[in-house]
């Protein structure tokens, strides 16, 4: 089930609430769990079981960190402390955890793009393939499983408290205003709401104005856009223009798609009283790329940053091991979200970018230059990125950086797409989109001055966004792959 359909909205939106607040306190943890593994397994109810093996594995490993529960095997070791569990247990404990949730990414998203690499490893040494398994991705692992494991790590560096019962942390891991598309959230940020969080009606109107932004980002924005470089990445040669105007885009689309499926979780958190962190800040304004990876997706690169490259060292050991850890933790972030090698050379383009950025102080190579041209240069270099984000393969990659750059000559459909990208409708659209990052227009800012005009406007975009989607058959949800 996505946020942007007549099910949701009319239906499971209006009878969640309903129940929600008429339920007594007591019983409003145990609805929220239900109706979120509802939300989970409506498309496929299979996926709930793997989402529930997850949550107690990681539960029980919880329990086993800050020693609530013993194992025998090491029950008469040394404890590391008054009422604590020994190292090893405490150890053992979050090993089962990583490996555990590591393995089920490891299966559902990475078998089948291990086994065509092996493959062609075989057929170069000329021996027979072996078969290739296709596995149904389970919507939202890569979310969840990150969310769940950063649970046993946080308890294991005594960074958040235990959960207080099986309900809360199911509760917590299957929350589905972020479950399938983040904002990845950690425990340790929501402990406390889970307990208890306040209802009231302001919070209440600022869920509304997060929503119904974010739909109008997801419908009005996103989805016209989709179809701009849908209609430029499948054309085969282009004209060096259109090709520019396929890749904003997408960079548009992918963007105001994600950004605006966050708002609407962060709004339906605020109706359901929790608090979630901002996810998006206007990346397309950043003046060089670590500047846009403190903007974009900040949940993931946060993550990344506090579970990977801080571990593996992050920038105290030297310049060259800086840059090393910069280029790895990329290459994972790309391979992350996708089992393809474009999303492996997207991200290792990233890496080298920040390492270059590193060693030249933090900032861009092109710092000396106006603020407006800083921006311009991020942006395209951005584009150039993206072009490997969005391509199917390699091939398709470099095609169409050949037809950016002019090195590729428009073939018949590439000629006649401009009479899809340059209709009335799209230049609108478009120019929406850069009016929106020029004047720095935002939900999270909007919503920190609450004002009767702006609920009005929200409700208004609400209304407008779910009109127009019953008349779109174009309304697909670009995170629901990853």
């Amino acid at each position: 089930m996505v946020f942007s359909s007549h099910i949701f909205i009319f239906y499971f939106l209006p009878l969640v609430l309903a129940l929600y607040y008429a339920c007594p306190m007591r019983w409003r943890q145990l609805l929220i769990a239900i109706v979120s593994y509802v939300f989970y397994g409506w498309a496929n109810p299979w996926f709930i079981f793997l989402m529930l093996f997850s949550t107690t594995v990681d539960y029980t490993a919880g329990q086993l960190i800050v020693g609530r529960w013993r194992l025998r095997r090491f029950a008469n070791d040394e404890p590391a402390g008054e009422g604590l569990p020994s190292a090893r247990q405490r150890k053992l404990a979050l090993v089962i955890s990583i490996s555990t949730n590591l393995a089920l990414l490891g299966f559902f998203k990475y078998l089948g793009f291990a086994e065509t690499n092996l493959n062609y490893l075989l057929s170069w040494l000329g021996h027979d393939a072996v078969r290739v398994y296709q596995v149904v991705l389970p919507v939202g692992i890569s979310f969840y499983t990150f969310q769940s494991m950063s649970y046993s790590i946080d308890l294991y560096r005594r960074d958040a408290r235990v959960a207080r019962d099986f309900l809360d942390f199911a509760c917590y891991v299957a929350l589905f205003p972020q479950l399938v598309a983040g904002p990845i959230v950690r425990y340790q940020d929501l402990a406390e709401q889970l307990r208890w969080r306040s209802h009231t009606v302001e919070k209440f109107a600022r869920g509304i104005l997060f929503f119904g932004f974010g739909m109008a980002k997801k419908i009005l924005l996103a989805n016209p856009m989709g179809q701009v470089a849908d209609a430029t990445f499948g054309a085969g040669g282009l004209m060096w223009y259109d090709a520019w105007v396929g890749v904003a885009a997408y960079a548009f689309q992918i963007y105001f798609d994600f950004s605006g499926y966050s708002d609407m979780a962060i709004g339906l958190g605020l109706m359901l009283g929790f608090e979630f962190k901002r996810n998006f800040n206007l990346p397309y304004l950043s003046e060089g790329m670590t500047e846009f990876w403190r903007r974009w997706h900040i949940s993931l690169s946060t993550w990344l940053r506090d579970y990977l490259y801080i571990p593996l060292g992050g920038n105290r050991r030297g310049p060259r091991r800086t840059y090393a850890n910069l280029a790895i933790v990329m290459l994972l972030g790309g391979l992350w979200h996708g089992a393809q090698w474009t999303f492996v050379i997207w991200g290792a383009l990233h890496g080298v970018l920040l390492a270059l950025e590193r060693w030249n102080g933090k900032q861009p190579l092109y710092r000396r230059l106006p603020q407006p041209l800083r921006i311009v240069i991020t942006f395209i270099v951005v584009l150039i990125t993206w072009v490997f984000f969005r391509a199917e393969t390699f091939g398709q990659a470099i095609s169409y950086l050949g037809a950016m750059f002019g090195l590729q000559e428009a073939g018949p459909a590439g000629i006649l797409v401009g009479s899809v990208l340059y209709q009335p409708q799209f230049l609108l659209v478009f120019a929406a989109c850069f009016l929106v990052h020029i004047f720095a227009l935002d939900t999270w800012d909007a919503a920190e001055d609450l004002r009767p005009a702006k609920l009005g406007l929200a409700a208004a975009s609400l209304a407008a966004s779910v009109a127009v989607m019953f008349t779109q058959a174009y309304n697909p949800f670009l995170y629901f792959r990853f």
